[in-house]
């Protein structure tokens, strides 16, 4: 018989008995109250017995596996998108760039250029900076509308070739690895 066993032994045991009060005598045992007349009964009983714990401590054994499993996966879809919560929060930081560079590029003069060029450098860094963490834009432009990466603001009649169609985006849509952090809002065509 081996430790867990003796051990499971004797936690049941210990829970069958009944508690003891004070002034009272404690009850006599099941065993010494049914003993087997014979030993074969006896003998029968234990391997009825010793079946039932290896089954149960099969089964633990199984749940405990299953457990294991199901917080390793767990773990490992946490660390995948663990960021993606502080990659979200800086899209908007993205746009207003996007923004900054349209407006900059309308304005005229000497003074425009430099400023262009500095705002320019810093999009590009913040943007290989999400690209090294894996955060990279949805394709939008001339692709089939897709649910599970676009969000349909508005749709526009277009042309038989144009049908199902993003015409054009209003806001860029990305993704943490395979996973949809912002959906592209888009003008379907229809």
């Amino acid at each position: 018989m081996s430790k867990k066993e003796k051990i499971e032994e004797l936690q049941d045991g210990v829970e069958s008995q009944e508690p003891i009060v004070e002034g009272q005598e404690p009850a006599e045992s099941q065993e010494t109250q049914e003993a087997p007349e014979n030993p074969e009964d006896e003998v029968e009983t234990l391997k009825e017995r010793i079946a039932e714990l290896e089954d149960k401590n099969l089964r633990m054994m199984a749940e405990f596996d299953n457990y294991r499993r199901r917080t390793n996966k767990e773990k490992l879809d946490l660390m995948a998108t663990a960021g993606e919560r502080i990659f979200k929060d800086m899209l908007p930081l993205v746009d207003d760039f996007e923004r900054a560079l349209a407006s900059i590029n309308g304005a005229n003069g000497d003074n425009g250029d430099a400023l262009l060029n500095g705002v320019q450098l810093i999009y590009n860094k913040f943007v290989a900076f999400l690209a090294a963490n894996d955060v990279h834009a949805i394709e939008t432009e001339g692709v089939d509308f897709n649910t599970d990466e676009h969000e349909a603001v508005t749709t526009f009649a277009a042309g038989e070739d144009q049908k199902g169609k993003v015409i054009d985006c209003t806001q860029k849509g990305y993704k943490l690895g395979d996973k949809v952090i912002r959906f592209a809002k888009v003008v379907v065509g229809e």
